[in-house]
């Protein structure tokens, strides 16, 4: 799937260091000076998934392909971005261009990497980013009321849509993101045309360094700047993630038990971008194969066969389905098929996250 997530922040948070620890090389430029990253990195991950490993053994598959996801390094943010300054036209279009936003704030000290206010406040730095996303939204609103109320006065069915738009701006005027308004289903669709920077899906990283890493009060000055919002915060080390690049498996195992992790950090990171997108797994596994794929949550049987290939979903008969949890649990496809645990599901269905599938269809 083309969907991906924008990593944004002030310079010099460690937004190139985390996306480099991601990807697992040095794509991005990652430098002590302001807007070091000028044009967006773009790097596409394997999702860590230890369903997709189960089910190959299950399998004896000779290949295994995980699914993936996009994420976007884009140019750091300044005081005055939604006026141009800094960077600030270019990093709000790369916003918009994302489906959903990884905000680094920074958290760790370290006076060889300077901070672009002079001092690490990740109350300030929240405020900052909100404010311009909030800001730039308001130019938005502004160009589309002036849009419906010129055309409004040839067509009156615009007048819900011109109300609707005030009602946004009046909650945005109270410094409130679009993600917290309230609307009905309807006009989520007109909302949602309207590309709006703090309308998008946003999980925060909190990047510390190692004394920090298991301390949960150091997250209280960045929680107590979410006030009520609800996204969600995750801890990490983007300096420590990013030296386990050039670390073969045993060294990496040894450094994380150092850190204190039975993983890395990552691995939390990629799961929950994965979950901002409201995104799902499902398997095919065989023989030849075990892959993950990824669909929408809410998807039916259809379209999720034409993610593996159009003529799937064209020619689609039916699915047939198996939970991962019954399938290892009886030891195989045959003994789940015995067991009466593989089901037989039609147009109607609804893929659940961990399916496995095969699709029946006509050429």
């Amino acid at each position: 799937m083309s969907l991906s997530i924008g990593i944004i922040g002030l310079p010099n948070v460690g937004k190139s260091t985390l996306f480099n620890a991601l990807l697992g090389k040095a794509q991005a430029a990652a430098s002590n000076f302001p807007f070091c990253t000028i044009e967006p990195n773009v790097g596409t991950v394997p999702v860590p998934d230890p369903r997709l490993d189960t089910l190959a053994k299950l399998e004896s598959s000779a290949q295994t392909t995980p699914t993936t996801i996009k994420f976007v390094d884009i140019a750091g943010l300044v005081k005055g971005a939604h006026q141009g300054q800094g960077l600030g036209n270019q990093f709000l279009s790369h916003i918009r261009e994302a489906d959903a936003i990884i905000e680094v704030v920074r958290l760790f000290a370290d006076e060889n990497v300077a901070h672009v206010t002079g001092a690490i406040s990740p109350q300030d730095d929240v405020e900052t980013i909100s404010t311009e996303l909030l800001l730039a939204d308001l130019q938005t609103l502004d160009k589309r009321l002036m849009k419906e109320e010129r055309e409004a006065k040839t067509d009156p069915k615009l007048r819900p849509k011109i109300a609707l738009c005030q009602r946004l701006k009046q909650h945005l005027d109270q410094g409130l993101s679009a993600r917290s308004f309230s609307a009905s289903d309807e006009e989520k669709h007109y909302v949602d045309e309207l590309f709006l920077l703090s309308a998008k899906p946003l999980l925060y990283v909190a990047n510390v360094d190692e004394k920090q890493l298991h301390d949960a009060s150091v997250l209280e000055p960045l929680r107590g700047a979410l006030g009520s919002e609800s996204s969600k915060i995750i801890t990490i080390n983007a300096k420590a993630e990013s030296e386990l690049i050039d670390l073969n498996a045993d060294e990496q195992t040894e450094y994380l038990t150092e850190l204190g992790l039975d993983e890395p950090g990552l691995n939390k990171v990629i799961r929950a971008g994965y979950a901002l997108l409201n995104l799902i797994t499902f398997f095919t596994t065989g023989p030849k194969e075990t892959r993950a794929w990824t669909v929408r949550e809410g998807t039916k049987a259809p379209p999720a066969a034409g993610v593996i290939h159009t003529d799937f979903q064209k020619g689609f008969i039916k699915a047939e389905v198996v939970s991962f949890t019954d399938l290892t649990s009886a030891g195989s496809m045959k003994k789940a098929t015995e067991q009466g645990k593989v089901r037989s599901e039609g147009k109607d269905y609804t893929v659940q996250d961990g399916d496995v599938i095969y699709f029946r269809f006509n050429v």
